[in-house]
C-alpha cells in the first residue's frame, strides 16, 4: 500500500487503532537524522539529506471524521552559508 501526501509516497502504513495514530514511512526503514513537530501535533521525521522520510499522525481517524481532512504543516529546511551572510554579518547595525 502507498500513502500519498503531497509529493511524497510512504510505501509503509501502520495504523494502531487503540492510540488512533498513523505510523507513515517512505523507503527502506532507517534512524532519522532530525525529526520536529507540527503546529497540528504531528511529527515528520527527516534523514540526512533533509529528505522526509517519515510522519506520524496523532488522532488520525478522529480528525477525518470530524474535519474531513488533516492538515500537515511541514516547514522547508533552509541552509544558508556562511558566505551567504558574510556581508550582512559586517554591517554595523544602523
Amino acid at each position: 500500500m502507498t500513502v500519498t501526501i503531497g509529493d511524497i509516497d510512504f510505501d509503509h502504513a501502520t495504523y494502531d487503532e487503540r492510540g488512533d495514530v498513523l505510523y507513515l514511512h517512505a523507503g527502506e526503514r532507517q534512524a532519522a537524522v532530525e525529526a520536529f513537530g507540527t503546529p497540528e501535533g504531528h511529527a515528520v521525521r527527516f534523514d540526512a539529506t533533509g529528505e522526509v522520510i517519515g510522519i506520524t499522525i496523532s488522532n488520525a481517524r478522529w480528525l477525518l471524521d470530524r474535519v474531513g481532512k488533516i492538515t500537515i504543516t511541514i516547514l522547508e529546511r533552509l541552509d544558508v552559508s556562511a558566505d551567504a551572510l558574510a556581508a550582512a554579518l559586517a554591517s554595523p547595525a544602523a
